[in-house]
């Protein structure tokens, strides 16, 4: 099995002291782990504007904002509480929900809607 680096075992020692549970640290270890490889460095050697061009890297490749939220949150906490670097709060900022349009039917979809409720439409038509 490889060896744990420092930085890693620090990481996950402040997210066990804050309880945060296995499989959020487990998500966290790896979104750094992936922003790590993305750079091709220790992510400790990394800043927020690192952060903000991975951000975009991954709104570039579709991923949902659900996605990237859990990556921001990630790094979020690495660099604000594992690196002690307080800026990383307010700097690192998550995605905004994306609005959904209401589903609009069509007349012929409602007239279908509403005769299947009745059962009594032979022809289909109200």
């Amino acid at each position: 099995m490889a060896q744990m680096t420092a930085l890693r075992r620090r990481m996950i020692d402040d997210m066990t002291v804050r309880n945060l549970s296995p499989a959020t640290q487990q998500s966290y270890v790896y979104a750094v782990a992936k922003f790590s490889r993305f750079f091709g460095c220790s992510p400790d050697r990394l800043g927020i504007e690192e952060v903000r061009a991975y951000q975009l890297h991954l709104a570039g490749l579709g991923w949902s904002w659900s996605h990237i939220n859990q990556v921001s949150c990630a790094l979020r906490f690495f660099f604000g509480v594992t690196l002690g670097r307080p800026e990383a709060f307010d700097r690192i900022i998550s995605a905004k929900e994306p609005k959904k349009l209401p589903v609009v039917l069509s007349g012929e979809e409602i007239v279908r809607s509403s005769c299947r409720r009745s059962r009594g439409c032979a022809t289909g038509r109200l």
